[in-house]
C-alpha cells in the first residue's frame, strides 16, 4: 500500500485522534505487519522493551474490556491486573474487534470504539520513547510514556511478572 491509497479505518480513528489531541507525531505506516513486539522493534530498530504492547482482558463481573499496555519485553501478570480490576478472564479475537474496534496485533492505547478499563505498566518508564500500535498491524507511532499517559488518562501501575535479577 502506498501513500495515495485509503488507510484502513481502525488507522484512520488513530490518527484522527492523535491529531485532535495535538499529538507531535501522525502514525507511520510500516511496508509489512508486525504483529509482536519482536517484529515491531525489528521494523523500527528499537529494543523490544520500547513496544508497547497492547494486552486485552475480559472482566468477569461485567465483561469490560481491560487493557494494559506494558514493554514489549515483559509478560503481564493477570493476577496483578484483577487485584486492581476485578477478576479476568482470556479475551478471544472476536472480543477484542467488537470492544476495542481493532484486531489483534494493531490495537492502539487509544480510540477504541468502546469504553475500556486502561492500565499503563510502570515499565514503559524506562525509555524516553516508546512505540504503540496504531490500530492496524502496520501501523504505529511514537510517544513518550507521559504522552502515553496524557493520551489515555489511564493511571501507572505496577502489572508484569517480576523480573529475575541475573546471578
Amino acid at each position: 500500500m502506498n501513500e495515495s491509497e485509503a488507510r484502513p479505518e481502525g488507522f484512520l480513528r488513530v490518527a484522527q485522534a492523535l491529531a485532535e489531541r495535538g499529538h507531535r507525531h501522525a502514525p507511520r505506516w510500516l511496508p509489512e505487519a508486525v504483529r509482536t513486539s519482536q517484529q515491531a522493534a525489528d521494523a523500527l530498530g528499537v529494543a523490544v522493551g520500547q513496544i508497547a504492547k497492547s494486552v486485552i482482558f475480559r472482566r468477569q463481573s461485567d465483561g469490560a474490556a481491560v487493557l494494559v499496555v506494558t514493554s514489549g519485553d515483559r509478560r503481564v501478570d493477570e493476577r496483578r491486573v484483577a487485584a486492581l480490576t476485578g477478576a479476568l478472564g482470556r479475551a478471544d479475537a472476536g472480543f477484542v474487534k467488537e470492544r476495542t474496534g481493532f484486531s489483534i496485533g494493531g490495537v492502539a492505547p487509544l480510540a477504541h470504539a468502546n469504553p475500556t478499563v486502561t492500565l499503563i505498566d510502570r515499565e514503559l518508564f524506562r525509555f524516553a520513547e516508546i512505540w504503540a500500535a496504531a490500530g492496524h498491524p502496520n501501523g504505529v507511532f511514537m510517544l513518550t510514556p507521559a504522552e502515553l499517559v496524557a493520551l489515555t488518562a489511564a493511571p501507572v501501575a505496577d502489572v508484569v511478572v517480576e523480573v529475575q535479577a541475573a546471578p
